[in-house]
């Protein structure tokens, strides 16, 4: 390793922005961070949307701040990058201008459009046949889910006709913010694939003109596909006084959330597992070949370090139901207040002292909540069954049951559905026997805990476990710098802090409700149908 570098990276997620100064030495040290929140907007009619110049907006507001408070000087920064979430969809016109709000990945309006272009004729797994087996071929995965962001393009040209005239390119969401950052317009490999409209074969990587035509996509509207660890641009003039950066600072790729988490989690080579529990939550495991499994929508995804990829399997709700918990049970005027204060001023002090909370009150109530199960599907569902009318509920209340026990069968009814993917990512590959949990999830010792417990396993956290996206964004600066030979290298540089092991006493009834949780979507998915359509 070289002398230390300083990088800001800035991890770019579903309801704020987080930009993080770190230095590169020995290890991976992070110096300072600020975060600032933003807006999404659920619309009634299944769409969730962000407003780009928001995402901008935090970006310049948080690295001003973090500039401040160290007194860094601006020109002693030597790059910066970003994680950030991925499947949005931010269409621009000539000049990067937005022509409209960007649609999240968790919009789903377009079950009209993938009726049409995808769910029709002889189908598997809910798509049609022909299109189904040239996706795979082609890019080893297929846009079989409402909120594939193919489906969002084309609601757009159906729907919005006057806008969808004024597009230029279509970008993902780090790659807008790289666009005002460069004025490129670029997309990386992992974003790219994050379209289904990628092609991975060797030798033909790049869009595949093939599914592109099967899904009438305008490939002029693609941008040049780049590597995570590309220097692809430097700040602009105007965007570094925007920034309070250095004009020329290097502008390197980065990569989604779901290519770089498992990266600053350490889980880097073939075989590692990681689960992420943030806004969404998911389970991954790295592994060195394509792998499909259409049935449980889990598909080997394109990741940020060449030649592998992350078996990919995701919750659309994880974290998002603990915000629930906390709007809806911890926070109310019962009597239930953390220090009697509205903790809500402050997004960070929210997130700690509901964990504090629960923490002091949670590990009390007995595993397995006195049969009390929770679901997490309070938007939809994508893994291990698609449906996006899938929703919540606590299941087997009786009168013994309390806000203390309510609260501790959401944690459980995530670490449920975690188990759930975990074992369908085993009928294809081999998971890790220890387990990197990461994301605002792993700040909770009890929630590291009832997931060990609920699955079985040891569970490894790393430090700053919230903050593993912008640590993989600032190894994707040190590989494209060369300060570090690979990617395997990050392993060492980022090392358990704690294991959890797994306490058997409770096995006999986590399997026993875990069991119940499995057969609660069976049985009420007709119902959901009929309410949620």
């Amino acid at each position: 390793m070289k002398e230390p570098l300083r990088v800001i990276t800035y991890d770019v997620g579903t309801t704020g922005l987080k930009t993080c100064l770190f230095e590169i030495g020995q290890r991976i040290r992070l110096l300072e961070s600020e975060t600032e929140r933003y807006n999404l907007y659920i619309l009634d009619n299944g769409g969730a949307e962000q407003d780009p110049q928001e995402w901008w907006a935090a970006m310049a507001s948080t690295t001003r701040k973090l500039l401040e408070k160290t007194g860094i000087d601006p020109r002693s920064i030597g790059g910066i990058s970003f994680c950030s979430q991925m499947q949005g969809l931010v269409l621009v016109d000539r000049e990067g201008e937005p022509v409209r709000r960007a649609m999240s990945y968790m919009d789903q309006r377009a079950r009209e459009e993938i009726r049409e272009g995808m769910a029709h004729g002889l189908q598997i797994a809910g798509a049609n046949i022909v299109k189904l087996l040239v996706s795979l071929k082609e890019t080893g995965a297929v846009a079989a889910s409402v909120k594939d962001p193919v489906w969002k393009y084309k609601w757009v040209e159906k729907n919005e006709p006057d806008l969808f005239r004024r597009v230029y390119k279509w970008l993902d969401v780090k790659e807008y913010l790289i666009s005002r950052c460069t004025g490129q317009f670029i997309m990386t490999r992992d974003s790219a694939f994050a379209t289904l409209l990628y092609n991975i074969r060797e030798g033909k990587q790049g869009w595949s003109k093939a599914v592109c035509k099967l899904l009438k996509v305008n490939m002029d509207h693609l941008p040049e596909i780049r590597e995570s660890t590309d220097q692809v641009g430097k700040l602009t003039a105007q965007a570094a006084a925007e920034l309070g950066l250095a004009e020329g600072t290097p502008v390197f790729g980065g990569g989604g959330d779901a290519s770089l988490i498992g990266v600053g989690a350490g889980a880097v080579s073939s075989g590692d597992t990681h689960i992420y529990a943030g806004t969404s939550g998911w389970v991954s495991t790295v592994v060195d070949k394509s792998i499909v499994d259409a049935g449980a929508m889990i598909a080997a995804i394109v990741g940020a370090r060449p030649g592998k990829f992350n078996y990919f399997a995701e919750m659309e709700t994880a974290g998002k139901c603990l915000e629930w918990v906390k709007d809806h049970l911890a926070l109310d005027e019962i009597g239930i207040y953390l220090q009697k204060i509205p903790v809500n001023e402050s997004p960070e002090a929210v997130y700690r002292s509901l964990y504090d909370y629960m923490t002091e009150v949670v590990k009390d109530a007995p595993a397995g909540c006195g049969g009390v199960i929770f679901t997490p599907w309070l938007h939809g569902n994508r893994c291990p069954f698609e449906d996006p009318g899938a929703r919540g509920m606590f299941f087997n209340i009786s009168l013994e049951t309390g806000k203390t026990e309510l609260i501790r069968a959401v944690l459980e009814g995530i670490c449920f559905h975690l188990r759930w993917m975990l074992e369908a990512q085993e009928k294809k590959v081999k998971t890790s026997p220890v387990i990197r949990f990461v994301g605002g999830g792993a700040l909770s010792a009890v929630t590291c805990q009832i997931l060990a417990d609920v699955l079985d396993r040891s569970v490894e956290t790393v430090e700053n476990p919230q903050n593993v996206g912008a640590v993989g964004a600032a190894v994707v600066i040190a590989v494209g710098l060369g300060l570090l030979k690979s990617f395997d290298q990050a392993k060492e540089l980022i090392p358990a802090v704690q294991t959890f092991q797994p306490n058997r006493a409770f096995k006999e009834v986590y399997d026993r409700n875990y069991a119940v949780f499995k057969n609660l979507y069976r049985a009420n998915k007709r119902s959901f149908a009929l309410l949620n359509s």
